[in-house]
């Protein structure tokens, strides 16, 4: 049977069924949909050995991944109560990631793809995470705003239809997500730096004052070099002089500087565009403190927020899954040729 032929017995009407598998780091995951409802979401991590060696080591995390693929996916199916052969679709991130991690999710989708004559789904590991928020809410609909926060983009995305959005603005240097693990280093603290600094926050209080990026510009931009390179400096600086620093006070003030610029331009940005929505995505998204304020802000502004569980702001399979849905509904097949991406662009500002 021909993939073609498997899916013309599922309407545009009906949910289809959708495996999705992500590899693109250190997590190896597969998840299974129906439509929009999550039936089940395994992860093998290796992220525990990787915080031997300080962060993510490329070699390390393929060979996790080749040892973990088949079994991730034989729980997802299992736990889903599903059979491979009901699978109507296998979705799978293509990119951004580790060229040696991505290929092995891939390889593995291909081969289930093909071997099953279902459609091989290519899902760009970003539009998953701003995916993941049909998962949050299965009512939601477009248009609204996106705030995307993680390791190697921070935007603030219109998101018009199911397949298009305007990047209303994005970051002109470090992604928000880079930025916490490299404050994280400078204190000392242990990969994964983000939940660390989070941590380690809770102990302390905003009273250093960093620098407030892009002071004083009305459009939706962001750089965090500046308060990067703020956090090193002030550091240094009390060492050199022999002075204490108090840790928590520094991951506390670093916190609010980071997370208070995403929460306002999130919320300027859905008044401006005249929408009642705002929907995050992304392995910032994770942070209680940001989730804490987009809740505040959200509410006093009478927006509505939608907020993925934090599991699914890292990475997981079912965001992977869940555009491979936005995909299979436009009928946009992968063909079997399709390679890794170790970089994809966001996109240009304007319409994608």
């Amino acid at each position: 049977m021909t993939y073609s032929e498997k899916t013309a017995r599922v309407s545009l009407k009906d949910a289809p069924l959708i495996l999705g598998i992500e590899s693109s780091c250190d997590e190896t995951a597969a998840a299974i949909v129906r439509g929009r409802t999550l039936l089940s979401d395994e992860i093998i991590s290796s992220a525990s050995v990787q915080a031997e060696y300080g962060g993510v080591v490329p070699e390390i995390a393929s060979r996790a991944h080749t040892e973990a693929i088949d079994e991730v996916v034989r729980r997802a199916l299992k736990n889903a109560g599903v059979s491979l052969g009901e699978v109507d679709a296998v979705a799978v991130t293509y990119g951004a990631g580790l060229m040696g991690a991505l290929l092995v999710g891939l390889s593995f989708a291909k081969s289930l793809a093909f071997t099953l004559g279902v459609p091989l789904l290519g899902v760009n590991h970003i539009r998953g995470h701003m995916a993941a928020a049909y998962l949050a809410d299965p009512a939601l609909e477009p248009p609204f705003v996106t705030l995307l926060a993680s390791g190697g983009h921070t935007a603030i995305l219109y998101t018009q239809s199911y397949d298009s959005f305007t990047i209303l603005g994005s970051t002109r240097d470090d992604a928000a997500g880079e930025a916490f693990d490299k404050a994280a280093r400078v204190l000392g603290l242990p990969y994964p730096g983000g939940p660390n600094i989070e941590r380690l926050a809770r102990e302390g209080e905003n009273n250093i004052v960093f620098p407030k990026m892009l002071k004083g510009e009305s459009g939706y931009e962001f750089s965090y070099s500046g308060l990067k390179t703020a956090v090193i400096n002030y550091c240094h600086t009390k060492e050199q002089k022999g002075e204490p620093i108090c840790r928590a006070d520094v991951a506390a003030s670093f916190q609010a500087s980071a997370v208070n610029v995403l929460v306002e331009r999130a919320v300027r940005a859905a008044k401006e565009y005249k929408v009642n929505t705002i929907a995050a995505g992304g392995g910032v998204v994770a942070n209680g403190y940001l989730r804490e304020r987009l809740q505040s802000a959200c509410g006093e502004a009478g927006l509505k927020l939608i907020l993925p569980e934090k599991r699914y702001c890292t990475d997981n399979a079912a965001m992977i899954a869940a555009e491979g849905l936005v995909q299979y509904r436009r009928r946009n097949f992968a063909p079997l040729s399709l390679n890794a991406a170790a970089h994809i662009p966001l996109g240009k500002k304007g319409k994608q």
